[in-house]
């Protein structure tokens, strides 16, 4: 397979998985305490324009990555791999429990499992990571910022969204456990 189409395939998957989420894992008034604030809708809207803009801007010769050179294109490849498979291992961890818009379910406990031992928003971290890959694989400094500044604000926007609600629903439990994982960096942030 060659390295064009391994990313095609890639990044399609990861944009399929994602359409299938929002419709298979929105967790309605029904189901559980949902307290979003219209933080998925501004994070759609994000990704998507930020998406859009760096794929079709055509900056300027000398914001080339590395001085034009072919590896960062392998080089996100392999990044999107790691990023998919930490947002999947952290999706999957969490099971029933995953939704795409912040809601607290009932019976819902604090997961401490998989990388939730380490960091507190896993699939944050995967998504930046596959971000960083898309950045990567476009080779330009201006559309890496384009893509990864507004998404990155973005996410940490729902990170402290989604946490607000976590620690009003679990209240000391999870400042406790706050005060032993990091939000997306383990050991730093």
């Amino acid at each position: 397979m060659s390295l064009s189409l391994a990313w095609k395939v890639l990044f399609g998957f990861w944009g399929v998985s994602e359409v299938l989420l929002a419709v298979a894992t929105r967790t309605g008034r029904s189901e559980g305490n949902v307290r979003d604030r219209g933080s998925q809708i501004i994070l759609w809207i994000v990704i998507a324009s930020a998406i859009t803009a760096c794929v079709w801007i055509k900056p300027p010769a000398w914001a080339s990555m590395f001085g034009g050179a072919r590896w960062p294109e392998t080089a996100g490849v392999i990044v999107l791999i790691a990023g998919l498979a930490i947002r999947w291992t952290a999706i999957l961890t969490l099971g029933k429990s995953f939704s795409v818009n912040v809601a607290i379910k009932d019976l819902q406990k604090i997961c401490r499992a998989g990388f939730y031992r380490y960091v507190r928003h896993p699939s944050y971290l995967g998504a930046l990571v596959a971000f960083l890959a898309v950045g990567l694989h476009l080779r330009n400094w201006i559309s890496f910022a384009v893509l990864f500044v507004p998404t990155t604000a973005a996410l940490l926007y729902r990170i402290h969204i989604e946490e607000t609600v976590l620690r009003e629903a679990f209240g000391e439990e999870y400042v406790e456990y706050s005060k032993s994982t990091k939000r997306l960096i383990p050991g730093v942030y």
